[in-house]
């Protein structure tokens, strides 16, 4: 990777920050080579902060940290694009972005997110912290008995509740997977492997 510093007069190019599952624009900043080199070697995306006139790695106080998963330069080899994995809210104004936009991934990864928190921390009125409390049999077995009810509204024309009972299969089959210790993610990448 063969970066133009030379281009600005400063010596620092610009970095866009984008979040690797949501692809959302997080934030954007500027690095010299020096900045570049650490954020290489920590892993986490350290800036030059002009207002402070030194190097800067984001989250150094904060503890939100960019965990850093892909380095991309452009066409023009004089900006970064810098894939990465926020560990908590990126703007100082404790927004998601300093875009102020939520970094929401899709509905399906908040889902698995509360399905999560039900497992590590269980709620007594919550239905799945209750499933989770009975162990994998009775997951499993409440996977088996929904895919059962899809099967069975497949046959009839009512789409209300076909799509009800398909609905049911699959926050059961995320609840079975999180029992089992893994993601939605996990399965995806297996039909990736497959469709080559």
């Amino acid at each position: 990777m063969k970066l133009n510093f030379s281009k600005y007069k400063d010596g620092l190019i610009p970095v866009v920050i984008q979040d690797s599952k949501t692809k959302n624009v997080l934030m954007l900043g500027f690095m010299n080579e020096e900045a570049l080199k650490k954020t290489e070697e920590l892993k986490k995306v350290t800036f030059f902060s002009r207002s402070k006139n030194r190097l800067w790695t984001k989250g150094e106080e904060s503890g939100n940290f960019l965990l850093v998963e892909t380095i991309g330069v452009d066409c023009d080899n004089d900006t970064l694009l810098i894939k990465v994995n926020p560990a908590g809210p990126v703007c100082h104004t404790g927004a998601d972005t300093c875009f102020n936009e939520k970094n929401n991934s899709d509905f399906l990864s908040e889902l698995e997110r509360t399905i999560e928190k039900r497992k590590n921390d269980p709620s007594e009125n919550s239905y799945t912290s209750s499933l989770f409390s009975k162990g994998i049999n009775k997951i499993a077995q409440k996977v088996g008995e929904e895919a059962t009810e899809l099967i069975i509204e497949s046959k009839d024309n009512n789409d209300e509740l076909f799509l009800n009972e398909a609905a049911d299969l699959l926050f059961h089959y995320l609840i079975l997977l999180r029992a089992k210790n893994k993601k939605l993610e996990d399965v995806t990448n297996v039909l990736k492997q497959r469709n080559k």
